[in-house]
């Protein structure tokens, strides 16, 4: 199912807000339309963000008219801004648009028409390089997953996060078809529940087993169940290893610390933020109380009380075991792994 998809001058997202239960696509003829759509988190994950991003950049050429007051390039500007407004922590957002900046920039001088086409083929090119890219990535981080593995992971990372085959869930997928006996506990990932509604969705489409839990059952699983390792993506890694993921991604490394279980973080190398030292620098995004007081518009709890409601948290890289990309894995310690960085695939 296409997460993202271009036809006639409007980009069409799937509404990740009514699975699983209805398969709903947003309409987007304008860039104010897809900022829309990743702030309410119907476009939703680091890499798809990103993509979607990239397209909301191109439509904004489509959506230019002269005579506006504006030139080109500060409509594209602007727009740009207020992509980048919506999500505060996923830095791949970031990096698409100004990917798609810099082709502007190489346009200079064409025609407009000439400059749409360039930033649409533009964004084309960021969609179908990140898929390629998940999927080496899932076969770097396959060859981690022994035979028979107990999996915990956290949030969404499959296809719907993506580009169509995922981070963390995409190397599951990927174990699960190379024929490894894998059993997966996915939490579901308070307070909007992207576990619960969309990774047991996935699985159970992909064939995977699969047990849902609560959030707060993890440490139970650990204790009584067995876990093997912890797969999870990462919305901002930073150049020490420090990084952001869904709220609760830090209780669950400090459980699989104390568990002596592996804690594995995959993300596209875009996810690398290496600009950054230490993970205290990251933003961490603050939304909406009423995703804490409410389920789905439904109240839970006492009308208007204060709520803290961070989307992220900071890990802390002596947690992380290994983060895996498409270009390999990265071993502590990182602020030497990841800075030495080649386009070369070998093992870190």
């Amino acid at each position: 199912m296409e997460v993202v998809c271009w036809k006639d001058q409007q980009l069409f997202l799937l509404d990740q807000t009514k699975l699983p239960h209805q398969t709903n696509y947003i309409s987007c003829a304008r860039y104010q339309d897809v900022a829309n759509a990743i702030y309410l988190l119907q476009v939703r994950g680091a890499p798809a963000i990103g993509v979607a991003a990239a397209y909301g950049y191109a439509l904004a050429a489509f959506n230019y008219q002269e005579g506006i007051g504006l030139s080109l390039e500060h409509f594209l500007q602007q727009a740009a801004r207020e992509l980048l407004a919506t999500r505060t922590t996923a830095v791949n957002l970031r990096w698409a648009l100004n990917q798609m900046n810099e082709v502007f920039l190489s346009l200079q001088g064409k025609t407009i028409t000439q400059i749409r086409d360039g930033l649409l083929d533009a964004a084309y090119q960021i969609h179908e390089k990140e898929m390629e890219l998940e999927k080496n990535m899932a076969s770097w981080g396959a060859s981690l997953i022994p035979p028979k593995a107990h999996i915990l992971t956290y949030c969404n990372t499959g296809a719907l996060a993506t580009a169509g085959w995922g981070t963390a869930l995409g190397i599951i997928r990927t174990a699960h078809d190379q024929g490894k006996e894998i059993h997966v506990y996915v939490p579901e990932t308070r307070p909007v529940l992207q576990g619960a509604r969309l990774t047991a969705w996935e699985l159970q489409k992909a064939g995977v087993p699969y047990t849902l839990i609560t959030d707060n059952m993890m440490g139970y699983v650990f204790l009584h169940e067995g876990v093997d390792l912890v797969l999870v993506g990462a919305d901002r890694i930073v150049a020490n290893g420090d990084f952001a993921n869904k709220i609760g991604t830090y209780s669950l490394a400090v459980l699989a610390q104390y568990h002596h279980s592996p804690f594995y973080v995959a993300a596209p190398f875009s996810t690398i933020d290496m600009e950054m030292t230490a993970g205290k620098e990251i933003p961490i995004e603050m939304r909406d109380p009423r995703e804490v007081r409410e389920i789905q518009g439904h109240p839970v709890s006492v009308r208007d009380c204060q709520v803290l409601n961070p989307s992220f948290d900071m890990t802390p890289h002596h947690l992380v075991t290994a983060i895996i990309t498409e270009q390999g894995i990265y071993k502590p310690p990182f602020d030497k792994s990841l800075n030495s960085f080649h386009e070369d695939g070998v093992d870190k």
